[in-house]
């Protein structure tokens, strides 16, 4: 089949792979968002499927709204059979949906209909999850609602943060997507509707979100740290000034902190949370790098009492 492949970030560069590598389809073109500031240097850089997509030599289109007249132009005639879409981040008008003949097929790092929304993943872990997967399904209006072409699972591990179990389901899901696509072009795979029943949704997580309550007990603190590493990034504050952390690590047999107190012994440095509490692992204080919290604590040199905001 002609595909218009649509993704953006680093996620969806084993799909774009593997449909480049694939002698069943050829992909035409890429449909990413549009070029973006990144960085220290906050300078203006191709997303990573563009870069993929411009080696492969493949077209790039980078509509600021996939609703631009011009945009739905180009797509028309480049007569896609299909397009498929992983991690694109942006909203799929009715008039773009309706120009490949086989629409637009998405690959959702979920099984469906659990999850529906832009932070599937890091909400399976925040809510503690045992297992995920993800899902290719035909895109339709409703947000994440189309039927289900097809699904692999994925079990999440203790020590999981969303970015190593992204990972992973990138790759097994660049699969899944493949092998749709075939199923389809051979006209031997069909959707089927999504359960009424088992619906949730995961909004993307935010930096507010991602301010850690140590009031919470220590398993709801590690699975927000979990979930939000590496983005939006964990933090807390520590004498007015932002800390940003690792992953931690529950301590159940340690004696027992009040809520955001910081003990530091010779190997560990402990905080206090509702119930028992969490070994700090590594972190960055505002404006530095990345240290351990021994090193950090060494060098605050922490008194009786002192605790995160």
């Amino acid at each position: 089949m002609r595909l218009v492949f649509a993704g953006t970030p680093e996620t969806a560069l084993p799909s774009l792979r593997a449909l480049i590598d694939s002698p069943r389809h050829e992909v035409v073109a890429v449909v990413t968002r549009p070029d973006a500031q990144s960085g220290r240097g906050r300078k203006v850089h191709p997303s990573p499927v563009a870069e993929l997509a411009e080696e492969a030599g493949i077209e790039v289109l980078r509509p600021a709204k996939a609703g631009d007249p011009d945009f739905l132009k180009q797509l028309a005639e480049l007569e896609p059979d299909c397009c498929p879409v992983v991690a694109y981040g942006a909203l799929l008008p009715q008039s773009a949906l309706d120009v490949p003949r086989h629409g637009w097929i998405n690959l959702h790092f979920s099984i469906l209909p659990a999850w529906r929304g832009a932070a599937p993943v890091q909400h399976a872990v925040l809510h503690g999850d045992e297992i995920t997967g993800a899902s290719t399904f035909q895109i339709v209006k409703a947000l994440d609602a189309g039927p289900v072409y097809g699904v692999v699972t994925e079990e999440i591990r203790p020590a999981d943060t969303s970015g190593a179990l992204l990972d992973r389901l990138a790759v097994s899901g660049a699969d899944l997507l493949a092998a749709t696509l075939d199923g389809v072009a051979d006209g031997k795979l069909e959707p089927r509707p999504q359960p009424s029943d088992g619906v949730s949704l995961a909004p993307k997580i935010n930096v507010t979100d991602a301010r850690v309550d140590w009031s919470a007990p220590a398993m709801r603190v590690d699975r927000l740290v979990r979930a939000c590493t590496p983005n939006p990034g964990p933090w807390t504050e520590f004498r007015g000034h932002r800390l940003k952390l690792g992953p931690v690590r529950p301590a159940p047999s340690a004696e027992p902190l009040a809520p955001g107190v910081v003990s530091a012994g010779k190997s560990v440095v402990l905080v206090g949370t509702a119930t028992h509490p969490v070994e700090l692992g590594e972190l960055q204080p505002q404006g530095k790098r990345l240290m351990s919290a021994g090193e950090w604590a060494r060098g605050m040199r922490l008194e009786s009492g002192d605790r995160f905001e």
